[in-house]
C-alpha cells in the first residue's frame, strides 16, 4: 500500500487595492503573527487575563488570526513572484523535499 502525503490546501486571493513591498509585507506578517500569539495567550489564559469565552469561541478567534497570518504570507508570495521573479511553486516543491530530508514527513510511496 502506498502512503500519501496529507495536505491542507487553502486558496487565498491576491488582495486588491494594495501596493505591498517585500518590507511592508514582512512587517505585516510579523504583526499578524503577534496577534495570533496574543490570541492564544489571552484566550487560553496563559497571559493571566480572565476571559469569559466558550472553547468554541476561543478556537474561532485563534483560527481567524491564523488565517490572517496565512493571507499575509500569501500576499508576500505574490510580491516575491511579481516583483522578484521567484517561482513559488518550485519553492514549495523544494520545501517538501527539505521536510522529507529532515524526516518530518515520509516520501510518497515509502
Amino acid at each position: 500500500m502506498k502512503k500519501h502525503l496529507k495536505f491542507k490546501t487553502i486558496s487565498l486571493p491576491k488582495l486588491d487595492g494594495l501596493s505591498p513591498s517585500l518590507e511592508s509585507t514582512a512587517l505585516k506578517v510579523a504583526e499578524e503573527q503577534g496577534e495570533l500569539a496574543r490570541a492564544i495567550g489571552k484566550f487560553r489564559g496563559i497571559s493571566g487575563e480572565k476571559v469569559s469565552m466558550t472553547q468554541k469561541e476561543v478556537l474561532d478567534e485563534i483560527a481567524k488570526e491564523l488565517l490572517d497570518v496565512a493571507q499575509t504570507t500569501i500576499s508576500m508570495c505574490f510580491v516575491l513572484e511579481e516583483e522578484y521573479g521567484v517561482d513559488i511553486d518550485q519553492k514549495v516543491e523544494e520545501h517538501i523535499q527539505k521536510l522529507i530530508n529532515k524526516g518530518y514527513i515520509k516520501a510518497p510511496g515509502k
